[in-house]
């Protein structure tokens, strides 16, 4: 989709990149696109996603937790709002997906660091991943924006 692609997974690094977004998608009266990726195995010869029956019930929870932090995001940012938000659920790996979105976005969001354990990384591996690898400019958002 066109206009601005943010994904989201939950963390606290999560937020401040949602919340610059919204307010970017205001500014330029653009279409805004939360994607959030129910994270699934990936196979080992391949690379690609591989999903099982269970995976559709947690990307309907992920769905259903990103629609509401959306619209706490969206209120509290004010006018003026995007000119449509459009809040996607995946099952897969969230770099590929990040990265295959970045294809139609003009601009991809993603946060400095996702849900991983080692915190002294400059940058997640998703995000890592994203910068180098997308097709549309990338902006990372610290935590601290």
């Amino acid at each position: 989709m066109p206009g601005i692609t943010v994904g989201v997974d939950g963390s606290q690094h999560a937020q401040p990149a949602l919340d610059w977004a919204v307010k970017e998608a205001g500014l330029r009266r653009a279409p805004l696109t939360v994607l959030t990726v129910h994270e699934v195995a990936s196979n080992h010869w391949t690379g690609h996603a591989m999903t099982v029956p269970a995976d559709e019930s947690e990307r309907d929870k992920a769905q259903q937790a990103a629609e509401a932090v959306v619209a706490k995001a969206v209120e509290a940012a004010g006018e003026p709002k995007p000119a449509s938000v459009t809040v996607r659920a995946v099952n897969g790996i969230p770099a590929q997906e990040l990265i295959s979105a970045s294809q139609d976005a003009d601009l991809v969001v993603v946060g400095r660091r996702g849900g991983g354990g080692f915190g002294e990384l400059m940058l997640g591996s998703t995000s890592t991943q994203v910068v180098h690898h997308a097709k549309s400019p990338v902006v990372v958002v610290s935590a601290q924006a």
